[in-house]
């Protein structure tokens, strides 16, 4: 039987995820030296895109995809992969496979730059890696083991049913509208004892100090998140329902790990202050791709409106006494 790496419910982190108490955060200091050691991917989009007020989409297939393609969303998807890598300490996956089990094909649903399967490729040396997305964001140098396509996960997939050692699928917000046909078309591709594991955070801010009251921005931004994703018809609660649909199409050994990611670098413990300026710095700068399609098509909110609250929000996300995270 094939098994899943993804979650009996697990706290992953067993840290200090309480806040600073000097609240003395410098976020020029953090942040100024952040953005000096970004680097974006400079990718070319040949085709399949559409231009929508100030951002540009992908066309592929018989959906719309919530986030843009474009350059300044290369680059968040970029810093997403740093400070995932952070928050799994380094790890690529979680899933128990290691050089000795040589693992010969690992598929990347949705694979954005394909910085992860890059990563894969290159741990993996003597496995194919296939990373698929509906863009054609990708680099073009990549190791020789590495590849990939452009296709809808969501459609009925081409390869060959139970060829896949490793299946893996990170940050599906805004993609999926029908989960359980996604990992009943994964369980079917895998190999027997094979590996099946999705990342994603919930969308649904928590605050463990009460420093979101129901009336600030960030609440507020929380909860229209999730009405429009609803509408959008890709609620932003789907992952907490992975665990039971893994076990109904018939996984064994299902695990759900559950990662605190700060919103911003009050944490006590470095690591998690590390991972919150980045998450901190990907909000400040790209909260309109995250929102403007989706608020304008599901809300039905003008740029002009989306513009104004997000001014707002940027305040809030910026007060370092507010203690704000996602679960993952």
């Amino acid at each position: 039987m094939a098994s899943s790496s993804l979650p009996d419910t697990i706290n992953a982190d067993e840290v200090d995820f309480s806040a600073d108490p000097s609240d003395s955060v410098s976020e020029a200091s953090n942040l100024g030296s952040l953005a000096s050691s970004l680097t974006s991917i400079h990718t070319e989009i040949l085709r399949g895109e559409i231009g929508e007020g100030r951002r540009t989409y992908a066309v592929y297939g018989k959906k719309e995809y919530g986030f843009p393609m474009d350059e300044k969303e290369l680059e968040r998807l970029d810093v997403c992969h740093t400070k995932y890598l952070a928050l799994l300490k380094k790890k690529l996956f979680l899933s128990p496979i290691g050089e000795a089990d040589k693992p010969q094909r690992i598929l990347d649903l949705g694979c954005g730059t394909g910085a992860w399967c890059i990563d894969v490729a290159d741990t993996f040396p003597s496995a194919v890696v296939v990373g698929v997305d509906k863009a054609p964001t990708q680099p073009d140098f990549v190791p020789p083991n590495c590849s990939f396509e452009i296709d809808d996960i969501e459609e009925d997939w081409t390869w060959k049913e139970e060829s896949a050692d490793f299946i893996f699928a990170r940050d599906l917000i805004l993609s999926i509208r029908d989960f359980p046909r996604l990992i009943e078309q994964s369980y079917r591709h895998l190999k027997p004892g094979g590996w099946l594991e999705f990342h994603c955070v919930t969308g649904l801010l928590h605050s463990d100090d009460g420093t979101v009251p129901n009336d600030s921005p960030l609440q507020r931004f929380s909860e229209m998140l999730e009405d429009s994703c609803i509408k959008y018809g890709t609620p932003v609660d789907d992952p907490v329902r992975w665990k039971r649909q893994f076990q109904d199409c018939g996984f064994g050994d299902v695990t759900e790990e559950v990662f605190k990611m700060p919103c911003g670098p009050w944490a006590r413990d470095e690591r998690l202050r590390l991972i919150g300026a980045w998450e901190q710095y990907n909000l400040l700068n790209n909260l309109e791709g995250m929102v403007l399609r989706l608020f304008q098509k599901a809300l039905g909110q003008s740029e002009e409106e989306i513009m104004v609250n997000l001014t707002q929000l940027r305040k809030d996300i910026r007060n370092p006494k507010v203690h704000a995270y996602w679960p993952l």
